[in-house]
């Protein structure tokens, strides 16, 4: 059987040959695109002759030639593998277990160590750890490099190698090498499997008035999720501001960062997606009415922000409804599309890039705050108290009958966490302003009700 192309140009005979004896027909038309018709890639041009040759020949060398006998199925598995793995780090294979593990990402549980990984210098390196988790309990950050896993290393592993490695019983260990960036040797940490159970929001008042509300990760229900923290929230006293703290969010479900940003928006683009093929092209819009009623938000991000947090945060910073605190985001503004091969297996193909509603795109760059706050350790200065005019003897009172008041404590959040207090401090000075622009200046007169 001769293999047609472009032009009614036929395979030399012992070319076709060992396509037929090593079925490298099959991992042809798999390097040429598995979801494509060869007729559709003739209509784009010839087929790369040359390439399918060496292709078969190294196929044909391994079979015989290898020291162990690996059977044709799994060849043609690692060729997909080596195919999606060079493309970029989130295009991926994805084996029954593959399959299963990123449907248990979106569900919010799962057993395992609480890390979100990518690939990327043949390492595994941190995205984010997930709340809660043994990887954030131990300390393991955004940035950090996976060297081995147990005794093996990492350099040489899929990404879906080391995720399986990573998997396991709950209540087994596991002990990390991690490099660290800024540290010049490597540290190892033992860490015990568990359930990791998301939970995808949470909120809480900072001071009265102001509240707070934690996205840990975009799963199908966080945008209700979050309304309904929102509404409790407001149900127990007035709303002055809000915090929305993205920070070490690795992203999720693509309709769900619709749904959180359609939250705060009073209608508008949140976000839209551009690729090759025509449904690709995307415009994911907010509904009309901001459930907050318009209070002061601040949106806290760093590095360890990806995704469906840079679509949030994009969004609201294009929108100018929040102002975006923090470091700079991750970086990960491309579309991954799970396309079926099989009942149990399918391929994570990246098929668009998200554009914020003014164009911008985040694959690479992501979101630069608006207000860069570093992440510190801050201790207050208690310095000797200085004599003030209420403390010399005869002192005049004030004029008005004002007595005097005490210092108030520092808040906690100033030691424990730089950049919400900071957030926090910046949204007291918004309600500040915003008040006195609804006071009426001099002169005007004013109704009141008696």
């Amino acid at each position: 059987m001769a293999l047609h192309v472009t032009g009614s140009q036929t395979l030399p005979m012992p070319f076709d040959f060992m396509l037929r004896n090593s079925l490298a027909s099959i991992a042809a038309a798999l390097a040429l695109g598995i979801c494509a018709p060869l007729h559709a890639v003739e209509e784009q041009g010839k087929l790369p002759l040359d390439e399918l040759r060496t292709f078969a020949e190294v196929f044909n060398q391994i079979r015989q030639g290898y020291v162990e006998e690996i059977d044709d199925s799994t060849l043609l598995e690692y060729a997909i593998q080596g195919m999606l793995m060079n493309l970029d780090p989130h295009s991926a294979y994805l084996t029954e277990d593959a399959f299963q593990s990123l449907q248990d990402n979106t569900s919010g549980e799962f057993t395992g160590l609480g890390l979100e990984v990518g690939m990327e210098d043949g390492y595994v390196k941190i995205i984010s750890p997930i709340d809660g988790s043994p990887a954030a309990e131990a300390g393991l950050r955004s940035g950090d490099v996976i060297l081995k896993l147990g005794n093996v290393p990492v350099k040489g592993m899929t990404l879906n190698e080391a995720i399986d490695i990573m998997r396991g019983p709950k209540g087994s260990k596991i002990e990390l090498s991690i490099g660290r960036p800024g540290e010049s040797q490597p540290f190892e940490v033992t860490l015990v499997r568990n359930t990791i159970k998301v939970a995808s929001v949470r909120q809480s008042w900072l001071e009265p008035g102001y509240g707070y509300i934690r996205i840990a990760q975009f799963q199908n229900a966080t945008g209700k999720d979050v309304r309904n923290a929102l509404d409790k929230l407001m149900s127990e006293e007035k709303l002055k501001g809000l915090v929305l703290d993205l920070r070490n969010n690795p992203g999720g479900i693509l309709n769900a960062s619709v749904d959180v940003a359609g939250v705060f928006l009073d209608g508008g683009n949140v976000v839209y997606t551009e690729g090759r093929v025509a449904n690709s092209d995307m415009y994911y819009d907010a509904d009309p009415g901001d459930a907050t009623g318009g209070v002061p938000v601040v949106v806290l991000i760093n590095e360890g922000s990806a995704s469906a947090s840079e679509i949030v945060a994009g969004a609201l910073q294009d929108h100018s409804r929040a102002v975006i605190m923090g470091t700079q985001s991750f970086g990960k503004g491309s579309v991954q599309t799970v396309l079926p091969l099989s009942d149990s297996r399918a391929i994570k193909l990246t098929t668009a890039l998200y554009f914020t509603p003014n164009g911008r795109s985040i694959q690479a760059e992501g979101i630069i705050p608006d207000i860069e706050v570093e992440r510190a350790t801050i201790t207050a200065y208690n310095a000797p108290r200085q004599i003030t005019e209420a403390d010399l003897s005869g002192h005049l009172d004030n004029a008005n009958g004002g007595s005097k008041k005490t210092k108030a404590a520092a808040s906690p959040l100033l030691a424990d966490d730089n950049q919400l207090y900071e957030a926090l401090a910046l949204l007291k000075g918004l309600n500040i302003l915003g008040l006195r622009d609804k006071k009426p200046s001099s002169g005007e007169e004013t109704v009141g009700e008696s």
